[in-house]
């Protein structure tokens, strides 16, 4: 099978090359805009001819998208996110491959939920910023595309690997510095959202799954589990054998609410920062998961701690 994967580079992407690449029967070819790429395309950019001459001549029998911009303004978002998916679409409906599309959506499309619910694929999307908009229009133009595809939607990804400038990324970093420092005292803001945490290697399973299988539509990938960021805050401390406190901000979430890891000072509670989980989600956010156990026969094998203690091992080498 001749895999074409689009975003090869990305913090998804890498890992999902990897898992692709494990598969004997799988020929991989990985098309981006980086120098290491096969062959380097920007979707934002390039137009639907030139990539449907690209496919007519790989003839891949899968496209797999982790192409994409989580960070960014309206514009940027939509061009990188919605823009570049349609060009997809357009270039596999030219094409006489006949390829199957496996889409990385996000639940950052379904935007806030209920606490204590559990988000199902038939939930009605209110994404509650750009970057879930932007996503969500690119699901519906998969949907509507008439191609045989299907749109993983994955939840919060975490394990090797996480951007330092997420959430998770964020705490590691600030608990590097404390016990580089020797600060036995560590104020973190903003660790009363819940999110549905999902290892990015067990993500990459969920794509070679969707790739191998006949499934249609959007199948949500998470955890099934919401998890408190104080919680998974504390678990890190742990695993990082930080002895010091861990000293949570009161206040509600908000414009001047200090970030993960502020600086102990008197300007604490007048610095303008924004808030820690900027994704529109509000409070909770928990998958339901039983589409991707019935569908694809896949279920998550690796737990949050293994997950930030691989977090935990890569900042831990920046010492």
């Amino acid at each position: 099978m001749r895999v074409l994967l689009i975003g090869a580079n990305g913090y998804l992407g890498r890992f999902v090359a990897d898992r692709l690449l494990a598969d004997p029967a799988v020929q991989l070819t990985a098309l981006g805009r980086g120098d290491d790429a096969d062959v380097r395309f920007d979707l934002a950019s390039g137009s639907p001819g030139a990539l449907t001459r690209f496919l007519d001549a790989v003839h891949p029998g899968v496209v797999v998208n982790c192409a994409g911009a989580i960070r960014g303004g309206a514009r940027e978002l939509t061009r990188h996110n919605t823009v570049a998916v349609a060009t997809v679409c357009e270039a596999l409906r030219r094409s006489g491959c006949g390829a199957r599309l496996v889409q990385i959506g996000c639940g950052a499309e379904y935007g806030p939920s209920q606490p204590g619910s559990s988000t199902a694929e038939d939930a009605v999307p209110r994404p509650g910023g750009p970057y879930g908009v932007s996503k969500l229009a690119a699901t519906e133009l998969v949907l509507g595309s008439g191609l045989d595809a299907v749109v993983l939607r994955v939840f919060s990804p975490a394990g090797p690997g996480t951007p330092a400038g997420s959430p998770l990324g964020r705490l590691a970093e600030a608990l590097r510095r404390a016990m580089q420092s020797g600060d036995g005292e560590l104020k973190l803001g903003g660790l009363g959202v819940q999110r549905d945490f999902v290892d990015v290697r067990d993500v990459a399973r969920a794509v070679h799954a969707a790739s191998l299988s006949a499934a249609q539509g959007v199948i949500n990938i998470g955890s099934g589990r919401a998890v408190r960021l104080r919680d998974a805050a504390a678990v890190l401390a742990r695993v990082a054998g930080y002895g010091g406190n861990l000293h949570e901000l009161d206040g509600p979430p908000g414009p001047v609410r200090p970030p993960i890891g502020h600086p102990r000072g008197e300007a604490d509670h007048a610095a303008p920062v924004a808030y820690p989980y900027p994704d529109g989600c509000g409070s909770w956010q928990q998958a339901d998961v039983r589409t991707a156990r019935d569908r694809l026969g896949w279920r998550p094998r690796i737990n949050l701690e293994e997950s930030l203690a691989d977090i935990w091992m890569e900042a831990a080498c920046r010492i």
